[in-house]
């Protein structure tokens, strides 16, 4: 599961130099934890249903991927076209993972580690996800310019909209991957029933 923000758009105008655009992406990671207990594989499903992230109002999840974008502009103008000179994206993720505080025999420490590392590679695969988005959206806003645009509102504008696009493109991804995933028969049905012994 995953929650995306994004921050207001931060922009800087600068009125002469016009360079050439450039790009990049900071990233800042944060890792929480839930603590859950139980002797078997059942109850520690069941303190995670209890316990996990909130999933809607009524539900809640394993674990999760949050993310927040920040984008910063550097636009100038020069005479009356307006340009990008530089984007740079920031993107915190925080990932949110239970914990295991109870003691375990060996059988359900191994279908725990198990159940973990699958729980971990889904996660992760949302944050590459998230990462492709910020790597797409520079592509999409390199060599902006608006001629005509005296005070650049209207490039700004642009570079919404475009930051908007591939937004609702990459969180189409992210919905489909889920899909997949969360599916009847699916791997996350697959790793709880095997941690719950069921394999």
């Amino acid at each position: 599961m995953r929650r995306m923000r994004l921050a207001v758009l931060a922009a800087c105008c600068v009125l002469s130099g016009v360079g050439a655009a450039s790009a990049g992406t900071k990233l800042t990671v944060h890792v929480r934890t839930y603590d859950v207990a139980g002797k078997t594989g059942a109850e520690l499903v069941d303190a995670m249903d209890g316990l996990g992230p909130r999933h809607g109002y009524t539900t809640r999840a394993i674990a999760e991927t949050g993310y927040v974008v920040h984008w910063d502009f550097d636009v100038a103008r020069d005479k009356s076209v307006c340009r990008l000179r530089r984007a740079e994206g920031r993107i915190d993720l925080t990932y949110t993972f239970p914990r295991r505080s109870s003691a375990a025999n060996p059988s359900l420490r191994r279908r725990w580690d198990r159940f973990m590392a699958g729980v971990r590679e889904h996660e992760h695969t949302h944050g590459r996800i998230a990462m492709r988005m910020m790597g797409a959206t520079q592509t999409v806003l390199a060599g902006l310019e608006r001629p005509g645009d005296w005070f650049c509102s209207g490039l700004r504008r642009e570079a919404r909209r475009r930051i908007d696009a591939i937004y609702a493109e990459y969180e189409a991804k992210q919905n489909a991957f889920d899909a997949r995933e969360h599916r009847d028969g699916g791997r996350v049905e697959r790793l709880v029933d095997a941690l719950r012994g069921k394999h």
